[in-house]
């Protein structure tokens, strides 16, 4: 296919169960993909999982399982749950597939023709959490290794290296021009600072097969595999169509590359997609103008019993499952909250009680409340187009048009928080006509009947309008909507087409039904 857009996100690394992290992720991102298709763009959207690395085989060993069926096992829990939050992609990726491999060691080969791969020994410190080497630069003030690395053991043994260093200074320069894109803008600070101290360090990228056996083999050093982070890299190319196969049903690369969005967490920024990813595109002959755009998302944290911000881990046993929460409030609940409430490339503390306050107050209590208020206004008698205006219903448009200009603005800068606002804006705007209106007093005074058809048709328009525009975030909901509305255009309506005067004179609207049930906590 040929595209207007190309996202793509980090692929998750399926050593247990996803979480709230994720489900951001691949939310944002379906959110993203949903939104450029109705500004009428072509979009393909790609996302999977991480197969190899050292983890995976320990895990797979503790468990007595293969590690190939530890795999399908857990990416079986990704897949699940992206059906059930309504991510919808176009590609999928498994670092295991031929293609990926196929790709993989196409690249090794060419840039060990290149000179860009050599082989030397290697004495020094391992982190097996990260699965990488470490140097002295990677000692706390303390002098030693902090937390992060997890366990830490001596090494001593021959690998196969990426000559990283040669590309840093080009590197620099290519993220102060901004050919290398990195959103938003702050992150470019650290990402520099980076850069500068890996300039004189290159990438140990194979690890022996004498230590690690699940991984790409090394097409001429078959005593080696590749490193999963730079085996995992290469998923956004590979499957993307770049050193395809003969007769591979994968798109075509030119097509597609480079990437619009390149969806990642904070915690993935340094080193691996701003220094190695780079670097390996340079180096494989990659152009500036080839170079994908960074879209860097912040944390999910979650609140201590002390109050206290911390990150959620396995170990403090704080991790938030999605599942659960789809399952217990509702797959709208938890789409609209995850992209309310944090902002572009900024932590965020998960908070369960926000989860409900927004569903309750922003969906339920204003998006509901006018939809069912509309709707049972008109059901005796079809909506009448009138010349009918006054101070009101102009106000009443204008915030409207005010709305969805600064949604479409916040949505280009991928600040979906933002967007809802505004959304939100126009929704409490649309209530607040209907208490000073008053059209069910306006019914009983039949001298009042342009102002009552004015005043319903404005309302009943702008829930079109709120639809289609809440319908990247929750697509469900947004034909429901729509359904009650009874509003099916003979082609899907693109941003351009949301100009006023969607409904003609004489449309039938159906009858309410509530799209956003009230969450009730049940008291213990």
């Amino acid at each position: 296919m040929s595209k207007d857009y190309f996202i793509t996100t980090a692929i998750d690394y399926p050593n247990g169960a996803p979480h709230i992290g994720h489900a951001y992720e691949k939310v944002l991102a379906d959110v993203i993909t949903r939104y450029r298709r109705i500004k009428g763009q072509q979009v393909y959207f790609l996302t999977g999982v991480d197969q190899h690395g050292q983890k995976m085989q320990q895990t797979a060993e503790k468990e007595g399982v293969n590690v190939a069926t530890l795999a399908k096992r857990n990416t079986k829990k990704f897949v699940k749950l992206w059906e059930t939050l309504g991510v919808q992609y176009d590609g999928w990726a498994e670092t295991t597939a031929a293609e990926h491999k196929h790709c993989v060691q196409a690249i090794l080969t060419d840039l060990h023709a290149k000179g860009q791969l050599y082989k030397k020994g290697y004495k020094g410190f391992y982190s097996v959490r990260q699965e990488q080497y470490l140097t002295e630069k990677d000692r706390g003030p303390d002098g030693n290794f902090g937390d992060e690395w997890g366990e830490v053991v001596e090494l001593e043994e021959e690998n196969w290296y990426f000559k990283l260093s040669e590309h840093a200074a080009w590197l620099k320069s290519t993220v102060e021009s901004g050919a290398f894109g990195i959103l938003p803008d702050f992150k470019k600070v650290e990402v520099i600072n980076a850069i500068e101290r890996a300039a004189d360090t290159d990438l140990c990228i194979s690890r022996p097969k004498a230590r690690l056996r699940w991984g790409i083999e090394f097409p001429f050093d078959p005593d080696f595999v590749t490193y999963v982070w730079f085996d995992a890299l290469i998923n956004y190319i590979s499957f993307a169509g770049y050193r395809k196969a003969d007769g591979s049903s994968l798109p075509d690369f030119d097509s597609l590359w480079p990437a619009d969005a390149h969806v990642i967490g904070k915690d993935i920024l340094v080193p691996a997609h701003s220094i190695y990813w780079p670097c390996m595109l340079h180096a494989m002959g990659f152009s500036d103008e080839q170079m994908p755009t960074l879209l860097v998302h912040g944390w999910w944290n979650i609140k201590s019993q002390t109050g206290e911000e911390e990150k959620m881990s396995k170990s403090l046993g704080n991790v938030v499952d999605p599942a659960e929460i789809a399952e217990k409030f509702g797959v709208d609940a938890l789409r609209y909250y995850l992209v309310r409430d944090i902002h572009s490339g900024k932590d965020s503390a998960f908070d369960l009680s926000r989860v409900i306050m927004l569903f309750n107050t922003e969906l339920a209590n204003d998006l509901g409340n006018l939809l069912n208020r509309s709707l049972t206004l008109t059901k005796r008698a079809p909506l009448r187009v009138t010349d009918y205006e006054d101070e009101e219903t102009q106000a009443l448009r204008k915030s409207l048009a005010e709305s969805a200009a600064r949604y479409q603005e916040s949505m280009d800068r991928y600040e979906i928080s933002i967007a809802l606002g505004a959304i939100n804006a126009h929704v409490v705007h649309c209530n607040g006509f209907l208490e000073r209106n008053q059209p069910w007093s306006l019914a009983k005074d039949e001298s009042q009947a342009d102002r009552l058809a004015a005043c319903l048709y404005h309302t009943c328009e702008s829930c079109v309008h709120l639809a289609i525009l809440l319908g990247p975030i929750l697509p469900a909901a947004s034909e429901k909507i729509l359904g009650q509305l009874r509003f099916a255009p003979e082609q899907k309506l693109a941003l351009a087409d949301l100009k006023w005067g969607l409904l003609k004179d004489g449309h039938d609207t159906g009858k309410p039904k509530p799209v956003f049930p009230r969450i009730i906590i049940e008291e213990e």
